[in-house]
């Protein structure tokens, strides 16, 4: 078992935190304590450093219960504003994707020049106090007599909604090129041919993965900032890789970690989730995500002390390589270099354009700072780790 100059509990934490006596910095601030004061030093004066990531995040949907009412019904197909939802659980239980797109857009949907309405836009009119509306057919049954429902609807009304969201806060992600000689339509966004942009995601240094790479802290039961709200980690996210390359700090040197969340919808803000429409895609859902990292000793004080320039992304052909399953790597960017507006692929010097919204990230980690340091917000000891070497 490793020794440690510093240690801390969470519970510990948790009372400074009630006291008003923690020290809380974000993951930016915590980069050039590290570097000016060492990571013991830097653990005994640090209590928490917060994290943020604003990011178009596919694996996205709403769980909801749309109530019954006289006569009763077992929904077999439902729509929200037309997008269909999956209702194939309990009588009144439905599944909404972000990415489902609205049946008026189903022909030609990814016709360059389109933009589409789907589930995440059906989130964000829900969460802004619109009303949507609901079509069900049902089959109906001696207990549930009602085969049809067609009713305007507003997230007040709906009794249960909870964010589930199998995949986000990726720890690394590809920078997208395109070295076909047409222009390309992805979901990093249109890609010019001829390696004309590089089109990157995550929030760097400020990204909730980077600053616990091994999942020391975070786990199924992890407090975090959802969209807004509270929500809870429930464990990896789907292509979750468990034993990626790393680089000498210990950071994934491509797509690795990820987490599967949750949190109460009604309880969110539509300044954290955004629908968004990829032009010759389709649509996605921006999602709002910070983690605190609970700074337990050296070690942590080290990881949450990474840097821009700490953090490799792979650089991939997303005209000819991705689609195609190959799985080459062109090389490595840092995120301080694609940060700079420009990097060299191939020889070329390439524009980069970020997917990832880094001032809302930055926004997001300080928000959550204040609700710790307010005292709103306590930290929560996993129940389960999640697997990572």
């Amino acid at each position: 078992m490793a020794h440690f100059e510093v240690n801390k509990t969470i519970a510990e934490i948790n009372e400074r935190i009630r006291k008003g006596k923690a020290v809380v910095v974000n993951a930016e601030e915590m980069t050039e304590i590290v570097k000016r004061e060492g990571k013991v030093r830097a653990a005994r004066e640090v209590d928490v450093v917060t994290t943020g990531t604003f990011s178009p995040m596919c694996s996205s949907g709403l769980l909801f219960n749309i109530g019954q009412e006289p006569p009763v019904m077992k929904v077999s197909k439902m729509w929200l504003n037309n997008v269909p939802c999956y209702s194939g659980l309990a009588a009144v239980d439905a599944y909404l994707g972000a990415t489902e797109p609205s049946e008026d857009d189903a022909l030609n949907k990814v016709k360059p020049g389109r933009f589409l309405y789907g589930g995440a836009h059906v989130m964000e009119d829900l969460l802004r106090g619109r009303a949507v509306h609901l079509r069900a057919l049902a089959y109906g049954t001696d207990c549930y007599p009602r085969r049809e429902l067609s009713k305007d609807v507003t997230l007040a009304d709906l009794p249960n909604a909870v964010m589930l969201n199998p995949r986000n806060c990726y720890q690394n992600y590809n920078c997208a090129v395109n070295l076909t000689s047409r222009t390309i339509y992805t979901y990093m966004g249109p890609l010019k041919p001829n390696c004309g942009n590089a089109n990157f995601a995550t929030s760097g240094s400020l990204s909730p993965l980077f600053n616990d790479p091994y999942f020391r802290t975070i786990g199924l039961g992890t407090r975090i900032f959802l969209g807004g709200g509270t929500g809870y980690v429930l464990g990896a996210g789907t292509q979750h890789v468990r034993k990626p390359p790393r680089n000498e700090r210990g950071i994934p040197t491509s797509g690795a970690g990820t987490l599967m969340v949750k949190g109460d919808f009604k309880k969110m803000d539509a300044r954290y989730v955004r629908g968004l429409s990829v032009i010759g895609y389709g649509c996605s859902l921006a999602v709002g995500v910070g983690i605190p990292i609970p700074i337990l000793n050296e070690e942590m004080a080290w990881f949450t002390g990474v840097s821009d320039a700490d953090i490799q992304m792979p650089i991939k052909d997303y005209g000819y390589d991705y689609p195609n399953g190959l799985p080459r790597i062109l090389g490595h960017a840092t995120f301080e270099e694609l940060r700079s507006g420009s990097i060299t692929v191939n020889g070329k010097e390439t524009a980069t354009v970020p997917v990832t919204s880094y001032s809302l990230s930055l926004e997001i980690a300080n928000k959550l700072r204040k609700w710790i340091e307010d005292g709103k917000f306590l930290l929560t000891e996993a129940q389960e780790e999640i697997e990572s070497i």
